[in-house]
């Protein structure tokens, strides 16, 4: 058995002990006392939290999740190996809007890869399931989307493209306002299937109607949707007012000005049903430059990604740079922030954040006061 002592836990109040026993997992969470037992660790008021979750990452070490081939079973590993340094517990691989064909190939490579890499292996993150970003997306709020692979959400839309995978895809981001009678919504719903509402012009009445058919989620707030209007709400105030959606958040400062971000937290009584995402594209985990995405080419700067038109793409930045930038910003306490990266992501696709039974795959977090330098690492268990 391992105890950690003086540990600050989101969600939690006051300094709490985590009883870990041998086989890794947390078999208590309780006030700090004078009851320790086995190897005891004081991590002096420190925050523990599980490892992050990003439900909205595109590729990484050059590898576009939507070009997928056969001979990237290799590479996927390279990911999930990279993205563990990255305090990443799991993801899932987002498909933007491609073709048909690439989305099926993509589908069938990250389906087998799961079947031939079992998810208990340590040292590595977990591909969690898939997340379609598109193609049921409105035209005109695309954003970098390619337009001519775009497709009106019908019935037999959704089963061609998912065929045999929709045990595999976890979200599908669509337009509410191309599925006015919910049909389409319905479906996905009843497979399972969180609907996020994004790149999207819907009205605050069409996206109250999805919510109402079962969307639950938003896809990177304020970005690809109509903005906050006081007379014209629209999908983003209507998300923001039911408390059963989960909003995903890019915090790097160039998607969403920081005062935004500070009146989105402030609205949804801060942590509760907002969520960071990393929004990161194929270039993650390389140099600035510049690098093919589809048949077009982005830009990246300083994290950036653009396309040579100066359309905004996403980001290369990983998900905990987010955290830094809310503390950094003063928007929220450390707590707060660590919990939009790891407990608001699973609470979202309905997994277990930290709590009695949970694995112990921790991280412990430290903010130097004197530099304001926000660090984390593992705690490696085995080497207790």
């Amino acid at each position: 058995m391992i105890t950690l002592i003086n540990a600050r836990i989101p969600g939690f109040k006051n300094l709490k002990q985590i009883y870990i026993n041998p086989h890794g997992i947390i078999e208590k969470i309780k006030e700090t006392s004078f009851e320790h037992i086995g190897e005891i660790i004081d991590v002096e008021g420190d925050w523990i939290s599980l490892g992050g979750v990003d439900l909205q990452i595109n590729g990484a070490l050059g590898k576009a999740f939507p070009e997928l081939t056969e001979a990237d079973n290799f590479v996927l590993e390279d990911i999930c190996k990279f993205l563990w340094t990255q305090g990443i517990d799991g993801f899932l691989p987002t498909l933007v809007t491609t073709s048909v064909e690439n989305i099926q190939r993509s589908l069938k490579i990250i389906d087998e890869y799961i079947k031939k890499h079992p998810q208990t292996s340590t040292q590595k993150a977990q591909i969690l399931g898939v997340h379609l970003e598109g193609p049921f997306l409105n035209v005109e709020k695309r954003g970098a989307h390619a337009a001519e692979y775009l497709l009106r959400p019908s019935l037999e839309a959704v089963e061609d493209i998912l065929e045999k995978y929709t045990h595999l895809v976890k979200i599908v981001t669509l337009a509410p306002e191309l599925d006015l009678e919910g049909e389409v919504i319905q479906y996905l719903d009843s497979h399972s299937i969180t609907i996020s509402l994004g790149h999207s012009d819907a009205s605050a009445e069409q996206a109250r109607k999805a919510f109402e058919k079962g969307a639950s989620m938003v896809t990177h707030a304020f970005n690809a949707m109509p903005p906050l209007h006081h007379r014209k709400p629209g999908l983003l105030a209507e998300a923001i007012v039911n408390e059963k959606v989960y909003c995903g958040l890019i915090a790097d400062g160039r998607h969403v000005a920081p005062t935004m971000i500070d009146l989105l937290l402030r609205a949804s009584h801060y942590e509760k049903g907002i969520f960071l995402v990393s929004d990161a594209l194929a270039p993650m985990g390389l140099e600035d430059g510049f690098y093919p995405w589809d048949s077009r080419q982005i830009e990246v700067k300083e994290g950036t990604a653009r396309l040579i038109n100066g359309t905004l793409a996403g980001t290369t930045l990983p998900l905990f740079k987010g955290v830094e930038n809310l503390v950094k910003w003063g928007i929220c306490d450390l707590g707060v922030a660590i919990a939009m990266a790891t407990e608001s992501p699973r609470k979202a696709i309905n997994l277990k954040g930290i709590e009695i039974g949970q694995t112990a795959n921790l991280l412990r977090w430290h903010k130097n006061e004197a530099s304001k330098q926000l660090n984390w690492e593992r705690i490696n268990l085995n080497t207790l």
